[in-house]
């Protein structure tokens, strides 16, 4: 008898092996997950996997629901730059992962496939110092222009960097 997570498990590496056929090297890693599946993806492979699951007739990931990242100081690849795809047809969720290094600290940007990707990834840029390589318009969105850190690094200090001047005099903001 197969129970729910049985069936769950075989369909997700069904999806896993049409994506390794489709795309060879792409697909990484197959976790079963305890709130959803996740598939861990080359970065090199980010665009046209991402593509392929929003244009599968049985799949259909049309809405990006979320992209952010989390910082493992001590590993390599130091950054997993996290997508939740959820689909419309099927209701369900599938978390992509995609490994970044510290150096260079770039991935690829999924903007063309979910134009809504496009804020999120500055989120990331803003608060890792993610470079997405493509992005039509990457730059600071919460913290000011020219400031040299990341505040949900890891490495950045608790009490935060200290006194940063950003301007010469106030006639340099207005």
């Amino acid at each position: 008898m197969q129970t729910e997570s049985t069936t769950n498990n075989t369909a997700l590496e069904q999806l896993a092996g049409r994506l390794e056929a489709e795309f060879p090297g792409s697909i990484l890693q197959v976790t079963p997950g305890v709130d959803m599946p996740c598939l861990r993806v080359a970065p090199n492979a980010i665009v046209p996997v991402s593509r392929w699951l929003r244009d599968a007739v049985d799949y259909r990931f049309v809405l990006l629901a979320d992209l952010t990242c989390v910082d493992f100081l001590d590993r390599d690849p130091r950054y997993d730059v996290v997508y939740h795809l959820y689909s419309l047809d099927s209701h369900s969720y599938l978390r992509l992962k995609v490994g970044v290094s510290a150096e260079p600290c770039e991935c690829p940007t999924v903007t063309e496939v979910w134009e809504g990707a496009n804020w999120l990834e500055r989120e990331v840029y803003d608060m890792f110092g993610v470079v997405f390589t493509g992005h039509p318009d990457l730059r600071r969105i919460l913290s000011p222009e020219g400031w040299p850190y990341f505040a949900l690094r890891r490495d950045f200090p608790l009490q935060g960097p200290g006194v940063v001047k950003l301007y010469d005099s106030v006639t340099d903001v207005f």
